[in-house]
């Protein structure tokens, strides 16, 4: 291990995550502000068909956050499928909380399954025991910025007719096996907001390929209103016989829904995003890796990012566990980089949080990876707009903290 000198502390805080907002998102903005229609409308549809195309679907439906997305993804699931209440979805024990509380407000079961030790998502080899005869789906969470093991799972799905979810609210573009994350399940969900891979502020997305499910997913975030009218413009240079037909149903509702509509200023500054996402992409896979080499010499202590070659990581975070071994505290290390003004977060910990330990009890022995992770885990950021001197301040406090763990330890 390299021997640190002092650091001089940094005056701002490193982040996790960053808006990164242009003179093409300022001009597109301003576009919408000139024309003055804040509702659905031409920027919505553009984003909503290019993100769609960019992840391998014919349909996409722009909502005002990840969450909204997952909920209407599964309600619409449910509606179509024929789903009882108390119906069972497979998902990850490690996971960002709405994975699973969509599930639960849906009126269905969340069932848990311990995640993979390098790549912290779902475990493909741990499914199958979980399956039971009111299984109906699997939730699979592309965490970090990286996609799950696809092929396995799909074979599963395919062998008890299961539906796939993707929940890709962390991970966008990154493609498995020459194949986009989104384009491998029924619905799959996204998020836009203002700390992840591409910012509107809030936002997220549901896309599919199936034309039924688009239908309901779009009815359900606009109240459950008919899909006969569901923008101003649907009632404009219509012949006499269908604009009876729109002015007789615009105002009817057929379904129980939400109001989780995005305005075209959300939408505006998507567009805008797209157009920059490759240098987004190769920025952060161009930071992480920068990371991963300077801290290479810690892998005793800490285990690096890791993927496979069929796989791409993108990083919407730079995740990290400590080693189940180290002798290091995970509060210890987290408190020292917080005190050096470099953000850090929890690897998004599902089945210890309060409400689930009430909901389900300590489940911590039954989903002993999860357990480690949530115990050893957590990320900072890799961003960006983090700049070379950041990525080295980062390198340096990392070293600063084990020389003095090690001096302490030869000491004793």
């Amino acid at each position: 291990m390299r021997h640190i000198s002092p650091i001089k502390k940094i005056s701002y805080q490193l982040g996790v995550g960053a808006g990164d907002l242009g003179a093409l998102e300022r001009r597109l903005v301003m576009d919408v502000l000139k024309k003055q229609r804040l509702s659905y409308g031409s920027y919505s549809r553009k984003f909503e068909e290019s993100f769609a195309r960019l992840h391998g679907c014919n349909f996409g439906l722009f909502v005002n956050s990840g969450t909204s997305a997952l909920r209407i993804a599964v309600a619409a699931l449910k509606e179509a499928e024929h789903w009882n209440d108390n119906d069972e979805i497979l998902c990850p024990a490690v996971t960002f909380v709405a994975s699973a509380n969509v599930i639960i407000m849906n009126g269905l079961r969340p069932v848990f399954v311990d995640v993979d030790p390098k790549i912290y998502n779902i475990d493909p080899a741990k499914i199958e025991a979980h399956i039971t005869s009111r299984t109906r789906a699997i939730m699979v969470v592309h965490l970090f910025g990286q996609p799950a093991d696809m092929d396995p799972i799909m074979k599963i799905a395919r062998k008890y007719k299961l539906r796939i979810i993707e929940d890709s609210c962390e991970t966008m573009f990154a493609r498995y096996k020459g194949k986009t994350v989104g384009s491998f399940g029924d619905i799959s969900c996204f998020s836009t907001y203002i700390a992840h891979m591409m910012v509107t502020g809030v936002g997220g997305l549901a896309c599919t390929n199936n034309r039924h499910y688009a239908t309901i997913m779009r009815s359900l975030a606009n109240h459950g209103r008919d899909g006969i009218y569901m923008s101003m413009d649907d009632d404009q240079k219509l012949e006499r016989k269908k604009l009876v037909q729109v002015v007789s149903r615009r105002f009817h509702f057929i379904r129980t829904g939400y109001s989780f509509r995005a305005t075209e200023m959300e939408a505006a500054l998507g567009v805008a995003q797209l157009t920059r996402k490759d240098a987004i992409l190769a920025i952060r896979k161009r930071n992480a890796n920068y990371l991963i080499q300077g801290l290479r010499d810690l892998e005793s202590y800490l285990q690096l990012p890791s993927w496979p070659s069929h796989s791409d990581h993108v990083f919407m975070v730079f995740p990290l566990v400590i080693g189940r071994d180290s002798g290091i505290k995970k509060k210890d290390l987290v408190m020292f980089l917080e005190e050096h003004n470099i953000e850090t977060r929890d690897l998004v910990p599902l089945i210890n949080q309060p409400i689930y330990r009430t909901l389900y009890g300590n489940q911590d022995s039954h989903y002993p990876v999860a357990h480690w992770i949530n115990e050893k885990g957590f990320y900072i950021g890799c961003h960006q707009k983090m700049s070379r001197r950041d990525l080295d301040y980062i390198i340096c406090v990392f070293h600063a903290f084990f020389e003095k763990k090690s001096n302490i330890v030869s000491r004793k």
